[in-house]
């Protein structure tokens, strides 16, 4: 599903080259499950960003479903990130002004889903995440728990291929967080390809494998 080939990031000041990424060649196929650790500053959120099509690496070459990433124009590239990605921030990134059910909507508007259908999964989306009572709220009427849970909630309706998750239980309690991860490990489960970045030994272990990160270069 996605290969990275001798992927780097830097940025230039005309006198220094400072490096976020060297050399990262990574495989992972559709239906894993893959935690990327790594202290702060190794580069995880650039990586995730990348595999995302947020960013765009200084070298290198990016496969998605064989497709060449690297040679895409943006219009291509913000295509193929919103018919097959899902992204949950840390941060959560909900939009302020919409209410619940608005945010939810808001990715099936971008895929032109049909207005009937758009009901239907809002609706479905709203029971399966207990959150039925907040869809006429805002992001700011919601506790760090609840606004996580929409997040995801987002991140997942427009059914896509790949779930990107910037350390997804990092503003939760325990509690909140476990039953984040769970949620997580039942979409991979059923499908939904993975890819968490976390400091969490325990959200790591609901991966299948553990990418780490040092400095810009995966561990050996």
């Amino acid at each position: 599903m996605i290969k990275l080939h001798n992927i780097e990031k830097f940025y230039n000041n005309k006198v220094i080259k400072t490096f976020v990424l060297r050399n990262i060649n990574l495989e992972i196929a559709e239906g894993e499950f893959v935690s990327v650790m790594g202290p702060s500053g190794a580069g995880k959120t650039t990586l995730l960003n990348i595999i995302g099509m947020l960013d765009s690496p200084s070298e290198g070459e990016y496969y998605f479903y064989d497709e060449s990433v690297h040679k895409m124009n943006e219009k291509k590239l913000s295509e193929l990130h919103k018919t097959y990605i899902g992204f949950v921030f840390q941060q959560y990134h909900l939009i302020d002004e919409l209410t619940v059910y608005e945010n939810l909507e808001t990715p099936l508007l971008y895929q032109k889903v049909k207005s009937d259908e758009r009901k239907g999964r809002v609706a479905e989306t709203l029971d399966r995440f207990n959150i039925v009572a907040q869809k006429d709220l805002f992001p700011s009427q919601l506790s760090g728990g609840q606004q996580q849970l929409v997040a995801i909630a987002r991140a997942i309706i427009a059914q896509p291929k790949l779930i990107l998750a910037d350390e997804p239980t990092g503003n939760l309690h325990s509690d909140q967080g476990k039953e984040i991860m769970e949620l997580l490990k039942k979409l991979n489960e059923e499908g939904t390809t993975i890819v968490q970045v976390t400091h969490s030994e325990t959200n790591a272990a609901y991966g299948n494998r553990i990418i780490k990160l040092k400095d810009g270069w995966i561990e050996k």
